[in-house]
């Protein structure tokens, strides 16, 4: 072996080992607030009261408060965090742009306007809005992938139309909203807003499931998306069957972003800010899945306990994640203009 090749693997080897190291942080993290989230309420619990719980055995008070209250709440908030996060990079890497996030290209804001219609206007029950929610996610995504298909996709073709399908789908949720009774306007902005209130075992079951089955069809892409990011013709020449590689990718996330929606409603900028925060942290030179799901499931657990508990009053977590997203948006888009580049 050359030395030129010699060094090559050897940093090679050195990026492996500090993103795995990297992860396993994220991921011990994210058991300390998961625990966290656990102990503290109106009531504490000790660690050793959690545990038990968590193993099945009877706990006075805490067997309620933890098992059936607590743990869906929490156990939501990672894998709700994690789906958004997996499906933003996903879609961040595919189109080689930031801003090429679900909730930023409209496919949140179908699964919005189905929810708010099912609420308001055609008194579903949770059950038909999460599954009309998931579908019209899935229609969004497919009508944007269709009206910006010309010879293949371009990113900044599909970012665009993306939201401008995003701002039509949201008047519509506007004029829902304007012409709501009373009492279906709070349960419709509860959603809209993105909150973990009232967790319970049905909302998480079927989002595990999705997870189980859309997150390993995505990590198995994580290399032809890499390859994707030379250019589409470098990843054919590569060997890397590019549309069908796409095509399935994207129904894959939207598939999972889909059922976190329904789940959870649309946490804001999660997927927007998962994929550059787990860059930022663990570097390129590879694929960004497993680091940006971790950073996802973080920063909802973590917006949810400092919505419960750091303030006066509490908010659901789609506030805070708000909070934090809008304004990493405003500086984006300024320093993608002071560099002169485009969407």
């Amino acid at each position: 072996m050359s030395t030129s090749a010699l060094t090559f693997s050897r940093a090679r080897t050195r990026r492996a080992r500090r993103r795995g190291s990297i992860s396993l942080g994220l991921l011990a993290l994210l058991g300390v607030l998961f625990v966290v989230s656990l102990m503290v309420g109106q009531t504490f619990y000790s660690l050793d009261e959690v545990v038990r719980v968590i193993m099945g055995q009877p706990v006075p008070g805490a067997s309620f408060t933890v098992g059936e209250l607590r743990l869906p709440r929490a156990g939501l908030a990672v894998l709700a965090g994690a789906s958004f996060g997996l499906s933003g990079v996903t879609f961040q890497t595919m189109l080689r742009n930031p801003l090429a996030s679900p909730d930023i290209i409209g496919i949140s804001s179908g699964a919005s306007a189905a929810a708010v219609i099912g609420i308001v206007v055609l008194s579903w029950s949770e059950t038909t809005i999460s599954i009309m929610a998931v579908l019209a996610a899935l229609a969004t995504a497919m009508l944007i992938y269709v009206l910006s298909f010309k010879d293949g996709v371009v990113g900044t073709r599909l970012i665009l139309i993306g939201i401008g399908i995003a701002a039509m789908l949201d008047s519509i949720v506007a004029y829902v909203i304007v012409r709501a009774a009373q009492w279906d306007l709070q349960t419709a902005m509860q959603w809209l807003t993105g909150s973990l209130n009232g967790a319970t075992w049905a909302q998480v079951t079927p989002l595990a499931l999705a997870g189980a089955v859309f997150a390993p069809l995505l990590l198995a892409q994580a290399g032809n998306l890499t390859l994707m990011q030379q250019g589409d013709d470098s990843a054919t020449a590569l060997g890397v069957r590019v549309e069908r590689t796409r095509l399935l990718t994207i129904l894959a996330a939207v598939a999972l972003i889909s059922f976190a929606t329904a789940a959870a409603g649309p946490i804001a900028f999660v997927a927007f800010l998962s994929g550059p925060i787990a860059a930022r942290i663990v570097g390129g030179g590879g694929s960004l899945m497993v680091p940006a799901a971790l950073v996802g499931a973080l920063l909802v657990t973590g917006a949810d306990l400092l919505g419960q508990y750091a303030f006066g009053t509490r908010y659901p977590v789609g506030v805070i994640t708000g909070a934090l997203g809008a304004p990493y948006l405003v500086y984006l888009l300024v320093r993608t203009n002071r560099a002169g580049g485009s969407l």
